[in-house]
């Protein structure tokens, strides 16, 4: 045994010169040359890969990677975050296997991508989708790459679905008509939405609508049998069948299917408002603030020295506001009124332009000249923060109420208070003061509901985009 150990045989040969190729391939991609050399397998060729090459192969095992994630499907473009989280997950893991290959060679090719090259890429890529799917939503509104789609189920239950398809409007379903349970054609579901006929009829409507996809919103009168025969039927015609949960305003996140012996059961989870998924997010807004008050402190300087120079005041204001589980903080604002604005307020409360609860004027003789401007760009709520990083707000959350608003919520309302207000929010990106008092409650509620860090991050843009084209400010 000791002589086999110390003289080889020819039968070990070949393994040696295979172990000695294979060290001098590393050895040449260690003093950072521009080929890489390896091993053939017989022992003797040796194949030299150009970067070229190596981006080649790794711009294939990407594509591959986004199919295999399934990236592309039809189910998930358009809407939504599950393609932009498809994306990064198959990149991440796609890097994550160069990785090791590179350290397993010892290799210096791998690390430079995966510095440079997933970062750039995966911006790069995102950028494409947002481009595309802001191209496809504007063909949606033209009218095509819709599914035209039936309403399946009894009457009510099919008008809420309706509603909460038509309020969505990037869904890529167009609505033709509906089947309920006696068929009365005589009456509308909804605003545009006729009753075609019973469930009986549902094979005419499909043909004579040209419909592609039925929604199914819940049926008593439908036993388990007669929803597999309804399946069948479709699949017969190559039409899409889309079951509607009786589920309202709860996000996908939050989903989860578990079926058990065929039966598709929907899992439901609860709101995180504690844990590490928070501390995340507070992280997120202290890092953000920090930054924030550092970069905008000439802003700051520029904007307080023309509110002082504009009309006589503090160039702060300072308004009790309700926050975190209904503890009281003092919100900063920079001044956009005259000084004695709150004492003015009794004389000018009947002539509201809000929702009812809140009060707001399109036209506030209060209001100073400059601070019209600060509004209508939302400038006057950059101080908030300060407000972020002492912890009484979040980047994103509800709207900040005042404790005469809080006095008049209803049982569910005050769940807005379960987390930090935000400078931002739903309510900012879809009608700012335009929304009526139930759909700021309700977008408020869904964002407490379904929040989470890619979420705020989509919040924090399409704020920008609002706040740029001045949507709903007065």
């Amino acid at each position: 045994m000791a002589a086999l150990l110390r003289a080889p045989t020819a039968r070990h040969r070949p393994h040696r010169h295979r172990v000695r190729g294979l060290r001098l391939a590393v050895h040449q991609v260690r003093h950072h040359r521009n080929l890489l050399r390896i091993p053939g397998l017989d022992g003797d060729a040796e194949f030299l890969l150009n970067y070229a090459l190596v981006s080649a192969l790794i711009v294939v095992g990407w594509l591959a990677s986004l199919a295999i994630f399934g990236s592309r499907d039809r189910t998930i473009i358009g809407a939504g975050t599950a393609e932009y989280r498809r994306i990064a997950d198959a990149s991440i893991r796609v890097f994550a296997i160069l990785a090791i290959l590179a350290f397993l060679l010892r290799s210096d090719i791998g690390r430079a991508y995966v510095l440079v090259a997933l970062p750039l890429g995966l911006v790069m890529l995102m950028f494409s989708r947002w481009a595309w799917r802001k191209w496809l939503l504007r063909r949606r509104a033209a009218g095509q790459f819709l599914h035209r789609a039936v309403l399946m189920g009894e009457r009510q239950k099919s008008a809420h679905v309706a509603e909460q398809i038509l309020r969505d409007g990037v869904s890529g379903i167009h609505l033709v008509g509906a089947v309920t349970e006696h068929g009365e054609a005589a009456h509308e579901l909804a605003p545009g939405i006729p009753v075609l006929g019973d469930y009986g009829s549902l094979e005419r409507v499909l043909r004579e609508a040209r419909a592609d996809t039925v929604v199914f919103t819940g049926a008593d009168t439908i036993d388990p049998r007669g929803m597999r025969e309804l399946g069948w039927q479709l699949e017969a015609t190559s039409t899409n069948l889309v079951v509607a949960p009786a589920l309202t305003d709860v996000a996908g996140p939050r989903i989860h299917a578990r079926p058990v012996a065929g039966l598709p059961l929907i899992q439901v989870d609860y709101p995180e408002f504690t844990g590490r998924k928070y501390a995340a997010k507070r992280a997120f807004d202290i890092v953000v603030s920090t930054i924030a008050l550092v970069v905008l402190t000439p802003v700051y300087l520029v904007v307080g020295f023309l509110i002082r120079r504009d009309s006589p005041g503090s160039a702060l204001f300072a308004q009790e506001r309700v926050g975190l589980n209904g503890r009281r903080f003092r919100m900063l604002k920079f001044r956009s009124m005259v000084a004695d604005a709150e004492s003015r307020l009794p004389h000018l409360a009947e002539r509201t332009d809000g929702n009812g609860v809140l009060f707001k004027m399109r036209v506030d003789p209060r209001v100073t000249r400059l601070g019209a401007v600060l509004r209508r760009y939302s400038l006057d709520e950059l101080p908030q923060f300060w407000n972020v990083l002492r912890g009484d707000m979040s980047l994103v959350g509800p709207r900040p109420p005042l404790a005469s608003e809080v006095a008049r919520y209803d049982e569910w309302a005050h769940r807005r208070l379960l987390v930090r207000p935000g400078i931002t929010g739903l309510w900012q990106t879809q009608g700012r003061s335009d929304l009526s008092w139930d759909d700021s409650v309700r977008l408020d509620l869904y964002y407490v509901e379904n929040w989470s860090l890619t979420g705020d991050v989509i919040i924090l843009y399409r704020t920008a985009r609002a706040v740029f084209h001045a949507q709903g400010a007065y």
